[in-house]
């Protein structure tokens, strides 16, 4: 079998672009040195710290629950629709009150579309604007 000119340069564009995306991954604390926790903002923070890369790896750190707190989580919303409306109905728990202590839960962006993030607990009210949610959109690995 015989390839042209036109698929050998295929495949290397193919080649070349996979290569570009797994290059130059990073490894973020969400929220930096305060970790995830309610009183940030973090769609602020997402802002700030964008782009986000595919393959990026998004680490939350949390404290255990307590006495005076229920905890935190990590959800995955379906969405930009159940993210505007802090809806869970199809949510995907990705960590719960227990997994972001000691060196958190890490979740890598491995898919080419919006991840939107939010902690569930006290009802889901930890969601709401200003509170515990934010969006990460994976582009291209820069090179």
């Amino acid at each position: 079998m015989s390839f042209g000119n036109t698929s050998q340069g295929l495949i290397l564009f193919l080649l070349a672009t996979s290569l570009l995306a797994v290059g130059a991954t990073r490894t973020i604390v969400v929220g930096g040195s305060e970790n995830w926790k309610l009183g940030i903002d973090y769609s602020v923070w997402a802002n700030q710290n964008k782009p986000f890369y595919f393959n990026d790896t998004l680490v939350f750190k949390y404290d255990l629950p307590s006495e005076n707190s229920t905890g935190y989580s990590v959800y995955l919303l379906p969405n930009l629709r159940s993210y505007a409306r802090c809806d869970f109905r199809r949510a995907k728990l990705l960590a719960n009150t227990t997994q972001g202590s000691g060196e958190g839960f890490a979740y890598v962006l491995n898919k080419w579309r919006p991840h939107y993030f939010v902690s569930g607990e006290d009802n889901g009210t930890q969601c709401y604007p200003g509170m515990m949610k934010f969006f990460a959109a994976p582009t291209p690995a820069r090179h």
